[in-house]
């Protein structure tokens, strides 16, 4: 897997927009599916692909205000599901299946980040649950509606270096750190691409996973100013802070690499990849996320296997 980590010169980078990314990219006739495709990232992604001709389908935990942040977007379809609550998920994936219709791409954009210790179903760890499992469960009970050839993204980000699996707690029964907790997820988000793609190759299905870049979104909604100023992302004054000035990117940059992995052809033979500023990462050569890169643990075909199994056994859904 890993020696597949390195740049295709896609002639895009980290400045480069969703709707530059795919000016010219014709998805007419084709169904999206992005989680969390009503606000941020999402919203961002959502209205690049209806630009590009997609039907999208949003599953939202609050469809009401998703209905009103996409009223003026045509070809948008909302629907309630709670990635939290896998009965849920499990609700949505058998209603659009009823439906009849195939999925060419699916984007697992939706997450939450440095919550309170929060447990959701049979005690799971809120992060891993939700950023992790409910994505794993939703891809899995859509199987028999992707197409002959799909993409499916999982947004993952730099928050990976913070923590591999910790297979020995992996729901922190033993203390609750909230971004080992992150980290884990966004390792797993990674992980779950990576098998996927070894998965469903042979039947056209790949999967690649997404750093989508630093960028101010209700993703911060659990950190207080205080802990933005802690992290460099805020001045002291509440404005931001130099640092991010220079290295966040707006929304609209933000979704570029999610919609270039679900749709560049440059990506054709090099699924299960990590990709950032809408090209495949080079291996992490720094502990500094800002440098960017991939760590190994999050490509890491073993690690990736062992945890399709354990979330197949947790969530009771295995379509493979």
């Amino acid at each position: 897997m890993t020696n597949k980590q390195h740049k295709l010169d896609s002639g895009f980078g980290f400045s480069s927009t969703a709707d530059e990314v795919l000016a010219g990219v014709d998805l007419s006739g084709q169904t999206a599916l992005v989680t969390g495709g009503y606000s941020g990232l999402g919203l961002e992604t959502t209205a690049a692909l209806v630009k590009a001709g997609a039907q999208v389908v949003v599953p939202a935990r609050r469809p009401e205000p998703a209905k009103e942040a996409l009223k003026d977007l045509p070809g948008v379809e909302v629907q309630p599901m709670d990635l939290g609550d896998l009965d849920s998920v499990r609700t949505f994936a058998e209603g659009f299946l009823d439906t009849g219709r195939t999925l060419n791409l699916v984007i697992n954009n939706a997450g939450i980040m440095a919550c309170p210790e929060t447990r959701v179903g049979p005690g799971w760890e809120a992060q891993f649950a939700t950023n992790h499992l409910g994505h794993f469960a939703l891809v899995n009970r859509l199987r028999p509606a992707l197409a002959e050839r799909s993409r499916v993204v999982a947004l993952s980000s730099t928050g990976h270096f913070r923590s591999p699996i910790r297979w020995d707690d992996i729901q922190f029964t033993q203390g609750y750190d909230r971004w080992q907790a992150y980290g884990q997820a966004k390792t797993a988000n990674a992980l779950f691409a990576a098998h996927l793609d070894a998965l469903g190759s042979d039947s056209g299905l790949n999967a690649f996973s997404v750093h989508p870049g630093g960028i101010f979104t209700p993703l911060q909604r659990h950190l207080s100013q205080e802990d933005q100023i802690a992290l460099g992302w805020l001045a002291e004054d509440g404005t931001m802070s130099e640092v991010a000035a220079a290295h966040f990117k707006t929304p609209a940059q933000g979704a570029a690499t999610s919609v270039w992995a679900a749709t560049s052809t440059l990506l054709e033979g090099n699924g299960g990849v990590y990709c950032q500023d809408c090209d495949v990462a080079e291996p992490a050569v720094d502990s500094n996320p800002a440098i960017g890169g991939v760590k190994p643990w999050a490509v890491d075909p073993e690690e990736a296997r062992k945890l399709w199994d354990l979330s197949a056994e947790l969530t009771g859904v295995n379509a493979f």
